[in-house]
């Protein structure tokens, strides 16, 4: 195993000590013409660069660090349906029909997350068991009851678990009930990452990691990219798809500043033995809970517990999330008491104010998808071939389930950054006592 992705431990953790390699790509050198560039290789970006090359255009996929680098490599590995709003709320937010429109794209994302993986063969953990959205008090429950409600009114297969079948499936007591959700399930988040560029590649995609983008120009025609290194590309298209790790200082910073990164961490226990796995998450759903400064944890193909919640693992957080771990571990399961974490990383997730994504035209021909807020891997999925299929003609930006509109700095960013940092390190210093 070589040094981690940006020399830090704790950025990708279990994700990258197990992942099956990423394609062997490397810095653009020369320069290039295509029918499309696309920024960013994570969910997004990935998807789309395997959209347009499978329909035979010319794409090159330019990503400032690695693979997977930014939030694709780093999350829970959940593969949701729907966003973290109740569902009746996204017509109400988005219109009729474009918030019908994104019900459907999204409560239907799971699958085509798990159809590409079967299809491409990717080596991913890929776990379609469900998820469970657990209450550990009645307010939460409550929650969970009108959020079945409303999904089942559409004809999604979710229904709330009583406190009994939630302790058969999780194992523990912690909580009065949980939603399942049957379209959902759970991946090795990197590992689906460089599985979407080895897809993206062998459909004839060029993919250069290492390369940044540091200038844009309008040459009429097409868009002049330069990048670090001094060679540069050429396409009529742009995607963007950095999301949160979007450069402040870059050519698309205003995609950054949109976004209020909240911190999310995640250990990962030491293999755990058989006898244990009989009572632990039994079915390999993956799980969280509605508390305000939330919890998850999942396990991954050896049979080691995931354990996440908001924080970020730097400076004096770094003690107190890790000592919250270890007393949530066995708050949660008293029988791994002893059970030591082998791994721990953290990364940033992209919030926005309606806690749902958002579309920017940034120029001409130049689109982004961005504030997925918690739930990238199927949203990122599915909106990345949607900005695919915007570029070759097969929809306009009438047909998509989001409304274009134009970036805006987020109110007091910097504040409730530092506000959620500090207030998580606060929560887990008193909580699981």
């Amino acid at each position: 195993m070589g040094l981690p992705m940006n020399l830090d431990p704790r950025s990708h953790g279990l994700w990258e000590a197990s992942a099956p390699p990423a394609p062997t790509t490397s810095a653009l050198t020369s320069t290039l013409h295509a029918d499309a560039v696309v920024v960013g290789a994570g969910y997004t970006g990935l998807s789309a660069a395997l959209y347009l090359a499978q329909r035979g255009a010319r794409v090159v996929v330019l990503e400032a660090q690695e693979v997977g680098f930014g939030g694709s490599g780093r999350n829970v590995g959940l593969v949701n349906a729907g966003m973290w709003v109740m569902p009746s709320a996204l017509p109400g937010e988005l219109g009729e029909t474009r918030g019908t429109r994104l019900l459907n794209q999204l409560g239907n994302a799971p699958s085509l997350v798990f159809e590409l993986i079967e299809r491409h063969g990717m080596d991913c953990e890929p776990q379609r068991s469900g998820t469970l959205h657990c209450a550990p008090d009645a307010a939460g429950l409550r929650d969970l009851h009108e959020r079945a409600r409303q999904w089942q009114a559409l004809g999604a297969p979710v229904r709330v678990l009583s406190q009994a079948e939630t302790a058969q499936k999780t194992g523990t007591e912690a909580y009065l009930g949980a939603l399942l959700d049957l379209r959902a399930g759970t991946v090795q988040p990197l590992a689906y990452a460089r599985g979407l560029a080895h897809a993206a590649i062998a459909a004839g995609a060029q993919l250069h990691t290492r390369t940044a983008v540091t200038s844009v120009q309008d040459e009429g025609q097409h868009w002049r990219l330069d990048t670090a290194g001094g060679a540069a590309v050429h396409a009529p298209w742009v995607i963007v798809a950095t999301n949160a790790y979007s450069s402040a200082d870059g050519p698309w910073g205003a995609l950054q500043a949109e976004l209020v990164r909240l911190p999310y961490f995640n250990m990962a226990t030491t293999p755990l033995p058989p006898a244990v796995l009989k009572h632990i998450l039994p079915e390999r759903q993956g799980a969280w809970d509605t508390r305000q400064v939330l919890s998850s944890f999942r396990l991954d193909r050896q049979g080691r517990l995931v354990l996440g919640s908001v924080g970020a693992l730097r400076g004096l957080g770094h003690r107190i999330h890790r000592d919250w771990g270890r007393r949530a571990l066995v708050r949660l399961f008293p029988q791994l008491r002893g059970v030591s974490f082998e791994h721990e990383w953290y990364g940033q997730i992209g919030m926005t104010a309606n806690a749902l994504p958002r579309f920017h035209p940034l120029a001409r021909n130049t689109v982004a998808f961005c504030g997925y807020n918690g739930r990238g891997i199927a949203p990122g999925t599915v909106l990345g071939r949607e900005l695919a299929r915007l570029v070759l003609g097969e929809i306009t930006a009438a047909d998509l389930s989001l409304p274009a509109t134009d970036t805006a700095p987020a109110r007091l960013k910097a504040a409730r950054e530092v506000f959620y940092e500090i207030g998580a390190q606060f929560s887990h210093l008193v909580g699981a006592r």
